[in-house]
């Protein structure tokens, strides 16, 4: 079965490797992405705990890679869990980070454009505090 996706992007004016590393390290979360984390992360047995604005969640990011691959699951608190692709992509002296948003089952389209705007909201976050880090 197929599902609706869309491709969300955003440049940012910063290497490849700084914006991986910045946004791969799960306590950086509260920082740039409201959609998914709170004010903090918990790491506890091995998985990774937040309080977002769906609920208390735990995630999983794929291990580190130099493929720019930053794949998470997230389990929301039915018990679902979503598979969200991710890349951070070199372009140049920059990069283009590109988030995968897929419409699950029982999902509107008016949830999916919530969805869609609150990871552009979290990928503009990313591009200030990327962009914001000193050289």
């Amino acid at each position: 079965m197929t599902s609706t996706t869309r491709h969300l992007s955003i440049g940012i004016a910063r290497p490849a490797s700084d914006v991986y590393d910045l946004a791969a390290d799960p306590l950086n979360l509260p920082r740039w992405a409201a959609g998914l984390a709170g004010a903090t992360v918990e790491y506890d047995d091995g998985r990774w705990f937040t309080d977002s604005p769906m609920g208390r969640v735990t995630f999983t990011f794929v291990p580190r890679n130099e493929l720019g691959v930053l794949d998470h699951d997230v389990t929301l608190p039915s018990g679902e869990t979503v598979t969200n692709p991710m890349r951070v992509l070199a372009d140049g002296d920059g990069c283009e980070v590109v988030f995968t948003l897929r419409q699950r089952a029982g999902m509107s389209d008016e949830d999916v454009e919530r969805d869609a705007a609150a990871v552009a909201a979290d990928l503009a976050t990313l591009k200030a505090l990327a962009e914001s880090h000193p050289r």
